[in-house]
């Protein structure tokens, strides 16, 4: 198993990529992932040279991200040219750098409410990732579609793969946006292991409020979603893909009001047995207060830190048992 971090993690850093690796190397972290072409610094095929020169001095392997390739989304950003353009550049970028795949969304939780619902979204994904299918495998890459932030569930997901073809088109397995899709993690990990090429874990709280539940993410370890029982899961279903750390703490938890029913229009293909589980969580869980507010850019390399200590500790038990 290789230890990872999504630099996000890091993104109030100012760090250059340099630094970044730096960092990983003194924590262990064998795989850093740029989930977005800003936390890079660019993608200049000599700047690329060089950050991959360093990481490979480093003996830490290179995984490279980018947004949206939905042109419905909301999180789209056609300034950046068609879906396919902006995933063609991205192909030159990652061999460079050695990553296998280029990770990418669909979008956000806010695309289940637009005019087509989700499933409009997923079928313009699949139509931009079947123009591109050539160019993608004869580049030897994949690209990894993420569950981001709300906008799919893991049934929508595995159904996206299938239709755009598992040759080339896979999994960035994330533990904590499930949550924001009303899903329980679990469920999303036993649905999507088999598609899984890298991931992003972080723990998370789930509990009861009067309009329905509350989420919020948490250190590794602070959670109450029994993140020990997901990380043996991954381990033992997804043993040759990185374990890679992507740490969000926010000051707010988000609401999911499921007991309006305007709500359940944007999950009407949702069955009872899956919600059933994510209620399952929100039941057994108690209300989580955030830290007291200090400096959020020192908050955010602590917040990392423990969390990478957890997680190595997390392993070496497991290693040890």
């Amino acid at each position: 198993m290789r230890l990872g971090l999504d630099l996000f993690s890091l993104r109030s850093q100012r760090w250059t990529p340099f630094e970044q690796l730096d960092f990983c190397a003194r924590w262990g972290v064998r795989v850093a992932h740029y989930s977005e072409i800003r936390l890079l610094g660019g993608l200049d095929r000599e700047h690329l040279q060089r950050v991959r020169a360093h990481a490979d001095a480093l003996t830490i392997d290179l995984e490279l991200g980018m947004l949206s390739i939905c042109p419905s989304s909301g999180r789209f950003d056609p300034a950046r040219g068609t879906a396919e353009e902006q995933i063609e550049a991205m192909l030159p970028a990652a061999r460079i750098l050695g990553s296998p795949f280029v990770r990418c969304v669909v979008g956000t939780i806010e695309d289940r409410r637009l005019p087509g619902g989700i499933d409009k979204r997923i079928d313009d994904a699949v139509r931009v990732l079947k123009s591109v299918r050539s160019r993608v495998m004869d580049a030897g890459l994949k690209l990894a579609v993420e569950n981001h932030a709300g906008d799919l569930q893991a049934r929508e997901l595995r159904m996206l793969v299938e239709a755009a073809g598992p040759e080339f088109v896979g999994v960035c397995l994330d533990a904590g946006n499930p949550l924001w899709a009303i899903e329980d993690p679990h469920l999303t990990l036993e649905t999507l292991a088999p598609y899984v090429l890298t991931s992003h874990v972080r723990d998370s709280v789930v509990w009861r409020v009067p309009e329905g539940a509350a989420v919020a993410w948490t250190r590794m370890g602070d959670g109450r979603i029994d993140m020990a029982r997901y990380l043996r899961t991954y381990l033992t279903r997804c043993p040759d893909r990185p374990l890679s750390l992507e740490i969000i703490v926010l000051p707010e938890p988000r609401i999911m009001p499921f007991r309006a029913p305007e709500f359940w229009n944007a999950y009407l293909q949702t069955p009872a047995w899956e919600f059933d589980r994510f209620l399952a969580l929100a039941e057994a869980g108690t209300a989580y207060v955030a830290p007291p507010a200090r400096d959020p850019i020192e908050r955010e390399l602590e917040d990392v830190e423990a969390s990478l200590q957890w997680t190595r500790t997390f392993l070496e038990g497991e290693n040890q048992s």
